[in-house]
């Protein structure tokens, strides 16, 4: 989901566009604001003739933060890829046909999410929105790990089923049974707690803020969004002082502080699911192969994973069912793996760019909406399909700046396949609307439908190429989930609600690995096989012009 800020705010907009341009251009003449080439600067000024922080203005420093990864984040140098499988592909399955793609710099998470981080915040979420309050009884527990994914009626799964998620011997493991909706709400709430985390370690929020209820009880608790665009609620909690000068603002006026702060460098980037393309990229790791651009420069991905010296020499270093029917982690004392489901999430070596489980282990969720083919001629840079552009809702006082916030009243949610509800946005966050939804543009038309001419189109009386069946469910009186039958006339499985899955599994076969193959499962549908990881946009520069160092305490290229 992307926010549309055309109509958040007009003067913090401005601000936060029109700084950085007049920060960063040079006097055309000669002396020390000349640009470097690569985009450095030194004593930058700006056209307009202020100076940064001039005592008589209104403007802000300068001063440039260097941008680090966050805690268990790796920076991947961006680049271009052949994406899709390039070697023969026994199904002849048309939907991951090779192409170029190019994407650019990100930050990706070392590991998948484990249940030791996902118990983090569903405990968080059962501590400010308590199940015992009605208003937010389904928030705890809509956000829960479905374990009965565990359960099959051939099979003695019960500690999986009841200790997997929970118990400390399993804290390392990747958490399962979480859908894409989850998934996706587990990184917005990161957002939050990694920016409230920072902002305490700079002391401009109290480090005892939870010690005092108020602060930390349903709609009272703290958000990015809030402290972004000044929200009413974190005056008197918000240290002015400290937002000046870790912003480098020498004017101590209160409104410039204020105006400026949307534009200042010490927020954690947003976090997010990868997209397709750059999961890929990150999963194939070539950027030390220098014939990655070529087709035939992919390796055959199961040779790839084989141990080449020592004790490890020949043996499978990744988890997945390497032996066929029956045959999840090899012979007792001598396992191809000795992993019969889930392993740590280093149990085995990283790639080249400090990833861990990438070829194995979970498939993992990504951002992107299903379609069989994925269309370059309209774009092959940073591809994505799924943006849903959104805008803030301002409150009835029409004050431009001021956002209705969602209330115990207001509480939005989406059902999941077992039937609970997960919540789609917490009470105290901004609510939003849709200004555009893009999931479906250049994805099909009426001549190349199985149907065409028949006149078939969706409730809206649109035609749509993707007519899948609406999927409703009903709880009945006994709390039994009841699908409901969609009675039209469909011409196709795909919606706008399958999302991309990458990567093999420990209950999938070498078919799997290859980080070009693509599978889709419902987002509101969760599975054994499938966790997540999470990502981040990179800001500054794309590239370096050395060797890229890698690892989750590498310091990004100034």
């Amino acid at each position: 989901m992307k926010i549309n800020t055309m109509k958040i705010g007009k003067f913090i907009l401005l601000l936060a566009t029109v700084s950085p341009l007049l920060l960063t251009l040079a006097s055309c003449g000669g002396g020390s604001g000349r640009s470097k080439p690569g985009g450095g600067t030194r004593n930058t000024q700006s056209l307009s003739g202020w100076k940064p922080n001039d005592k008589n203005g209104w403007f802000f420093s300068n001063k440039k933060k260097t941008e680090k990864g966050w805690t268990g984040m790796v920076f991947v140098e961006g680049g271009t890829f052949t994406m899709g499988l390039v070697k023969d592909d026994v199904m002849h399955d048309w939907n991951n046909t090779p192409t170029r793609m190019q994407v650019r710099s990100f930050f990706i998470g070392e590991t998948e999410v484990t249940n030791y981080e996902y118990r983090e915040y569903v405990t968080w979420l059962k501590y400010v929105y308590s199940p015992t309050d009605q208003n937010y009884k389904d928030i705890y527990f809509g956000a829960l790990p479905d374990t009965l994914v565990w359960q099959n009626k051939l099979s003695r799964n019960d500690i999986y089923s009841e200790d997997y998620f929970r118990a400390p011997q399993f804290n390392n493991y990747p958490v399962v049974g979480v859908s894409w909706l989850q998934a996706q709400r587990y990184c917005d709430w990161l957002t939050d707690r990694a920016n409230e985390r920072e902002l305490m370690n700079q002391g401009i929020i109290p480090k005892d803020y939870y010690s005092n209820p108020e602060n930390n009880v349903g709609s009272n608790s703290f958000n990015v969004e809030k402290y972004k665009y000044n929200d009413p609620s974190l005056e008197g909690i918000v240290n002015q002082e400290k937002v000046a000068k870790r912003s480098g603002i020498t004017n101590k006026n209160e409104r410039i502080i204020s105006v400026n702060k949307s534009a200042q460098g010490n927020l954690v980037q947003k976090f997010r699911l990868p997209t397709e393309a750059e999961w890929e990229y990150a999963a194939l790791a070539e950027a030390d192969n220098r014939q990655y651009n070529l087709v035939e420069g992919k390796d055959v991905m199961i040779n790839r994973l084989r141990g080449k010296k020592g004790r490890n020499r020949g043996q499978f270093l990744e988890n997945f069912k390497s032996g066929g029917r029956g045959d999840y982690s090899g012979i007792g004392g001598f396992g191809n793996d000795g992993n019969a489901i889930t392993s740590d999430v280093r149990a085995y070596p990283s790639n080249s760019f400090g990833l861990y489980g990438m070829y194995g282990n979970v498939a993992e969720w990504t951002q992107d909406v299903y379609r069989p083919l994925i269309d370059t001629d309209y774009n092959d840079f940073n591809y994505f399909r799924g943006n849903v552009y959104q805008q803030f809702i301002n409150d009835e006082s029409g004050e431009a700046g001021r956002f209705k916030k969602v209330d115990d009243g207001s509480i939005q949610y989406d059902t999941l396949a077992d039937g609970r509800l997960v919540y789609k946005n917490l009470p105290g966050k901004f609510e939003t609307e849709v200004v555009e939804d893009a999931r479906n543009f250049r994805d099909g038309d009426l001549q190349s439908s199985l149907e065409a001419g028949a006149g078939i189109s969706n409730e809206g009386g649109s035609y749509n190429f993707y007519n899948s069946p609406i999927r409703n469910w009903v709880v009945d009186e006994k709390g039994r989930v009841v699908l409901q039958k969609d009675t039209k006339s469909r011409t196709s499985q795909i919606s706008n609600d399958l999302r991309v899955i990458k990567g093999g599994s420990w209950n999938d076969t070498a078919y799997w690995l290859d980080p070009g193959q693509r599978r889709y499962m419902s987002e509101n549908e969760s599975a054994v096989w499938v966790g997540f990881r999470v990502a981040q946009d990179h800001k500054g520069k794309e590239s370096s012009s050395t060797r890229t160092q890698r690892g989750s305490k590498n310091k990004i290229p100034k």
